[in-house]
């Protein structure tokens, strides 16, 4: 089995969790596939000096970064310290990061990336709420607000803290098979691997709540009732609008069209049934509005990149034993 070598860099104000996260994934992975060697995890910071991460724990690095030995994988994590970003750390993966063989960053790490050049022409997310600087700043870069994570070659970029988890569990599921990926989150107590492709917000967090009553109660009557008729005739109905008027203040108000917005109600309680529920996929299908297994299919690939049983053996629990 090949020796990979991670490498994960620090610098003062750096997200701990965005730290140790994939460094226990990685770890763990090496455990589990019973070779030490598959993962020889290392940090490194400018000067082989502690650093301070932005919850005030102090860190002790490994190896000062300008002698750190070339990564198979190089992990960028985010944090308060990425807003300054240290100059040593730039022009390190302005030099170093062309020739490592697979790129990680976590949460606000891209930022890191893109400020050396290492995102030009490339998709990638960071966390939401940096969204729209990152893609002010880096124009050259196609930020996708949206995903958990993005994979774009050799390059990987993930939302928030838990989601540089699933992306490290996603690489490892690459290099040393499922079955370990799936122990390690076991382990971390993760149940399954999250598709890439998840949304980092519900459907109401996702989108602006209406400000107005009729608007704003026939958000929350969606959400309670996906197995409804939800045409935009019917919720203009509800709202004693006319259908032109609703769909054009609705999205005012939302941010988001009416259709787009019940599939993504729609999907998100399909989700959970498929997580907490052993129905069948038919039943799901008929209480989530989608009329047939074949439509909440479309769905499920069309949005997650995997068909609704997949994803249920993804994500749902196993059973606890007796």
């Amino acid at each position: 089995m090949p020796e990979r070598n991670v490498l994960v860099v620090l610098f003062d104000g750096v997200q701990s969790l965005d730290v140790t996260g994939p460094l226990e994934v990685f770890t763990g992975a090496a455990r589990a596939a019973g070779d030490p060697g598959a993962y020889t995890v290392r940090t490194a910071a400018p000067g082989g000096a502690p650093v301070r991460t932005s919850s005030g724990l102090t860190v002790v690095p490994d190896v000062d970064l300008a002698d750190a030995p070339r990564p198979h994988t190089l992990v960028v994590p985010g944090g308060q310290g990425t807003r300054e970003p240290d100059a040593r750390v730039l022009d390190w993966l302005r030099e170093h990061g062309p020739g490592v063989e697979r790129l990680v960053s976590v949460c606000t790490g891209a930022l890191l990336l893109a400020g050396a050049g290492l995102l030009d022409g490339h998709r990638a997310t960071t966390h939401w709420s940096v969204c729209e600087h990152f893609a002010r700043e880096y124009p050259r870069v196609a930020v996708d607000p949206d995903p958990i994570y993005v994979r774009d070659g050799r390059i990987s970029t993930s939302a928030g803290v838990t989601a540089g988890i699933d992306l490290a569990l996603a690489l490892v599921e690459e290099d040393l098979g499922r079955e370990v990926a799936l122990t390690v989150a076991r382990h971390l107590v993760v149940f399954l691997r999250r598709p890439g492709n998840q949304a980092q917000f519900s459907a109401q967090l996702a989108v602006q709540t209406a400000r107005r009553d009729p608007l704003r109660e026939v958000q929350h009557w969606v959400t309670e009732h996906p197995a409804a008729d939800l045409s935009v005739e019917a919720l203009a109905a509800r709202a004693a609008l006319s259908p032109r008027h609703f769909a054009r203040a609705f999205q005012a108000e939302t941010g988001t069209t009416p259709g787009r917005y019940v599939e993504r109600v729609r999907l998100e309680h399909a989700r959970r049934l498929l997580e907490d529920t052993a129905d069948p996929v038919v039943q799901v299908a008929r209480a989530c509005g989608y009329g047939t297994p074949e439509a909440m299919r479309r769905a499920f690939v069309r949005a997650l990149g995997v068909a609704p049983a997949e994803y249920r053996r993804r994500f749902r629990p196993a059973p606890h034993p007796a």
